[in-house]
């Protein structure tokens, strides 16, 4: 085997020799499940300080717009694959952001470029979002670029038994 993640998975249980990667559809219902959070979290303190006229864009480009609409979200965003290897959304659907060839959580540097390749992901009709359908692995432009991949938790758990051992 030439995939370090199988290979470890494969001799921590032989009634799971692979790796379970999240496809498309699962990792838009994550992504979903994140964006409405994220709404909560961010509209009602947007709201108070620009009033009714923030919900139709009437709202000016002031500080507190740009630390709580985008800041907050991206840092939010980067600590949870730091740090639970999934945001919320990810959480729900079971699925793990890892590194590729270790099978572990990302590192911060692999966070910010995942982050970062979201951009990049999205240019040209989220052709790189799309991408997952035909890899693979699973991975996005994102994915390719930070050297992570998507997985079940359950992987994820299987990695961690041959920790333990």
């Amino acid at each position: 085997m030439d995939n370090p993640i199988e290979e470890n998975i494969h001799t921590a249980s032989a009634a799971q020799p692979t790796v379970r990667y999240i496809g498309f559809w699962l990792r838009v219902l994550a992504h979903v499940i994140d964006s409405l959070l994220v709404i909560a979290v961010t509209l009602p303190p947007l709201l108070m300080i620009y009033g009714n006229s923030y919900l139709i864009g009437a709202h000016t480009w002031g500080v507190w717009n740009i630390l709580i609409g985008y800041v907050l979200p991206i840092a939010a965003v980067i600590v949870f694959w730091r740090y639970k290897s999934a945001t919320p959304g990810k959480m729900v659907i079971g699925a793990q952001v890892v590194d590729e060839k270790t099978g572990l959580a990302p590192s911060y540097g692999q966070c910010v470029i995942r982050y970062v390749g979201y951009i990049v992901s999205f240019v040209g009709l989220c052709l790189g979002f799309i991408w997952v359908a035909f890899d693979k692995k699973k991975r996005a432009w994102h994915d390719l670029m930070a050297g992570t991949v998507v997985v079940s938790k359950k992987s994820k758990k299987s990695k961690a038994a041959t920790n333990d051992n």
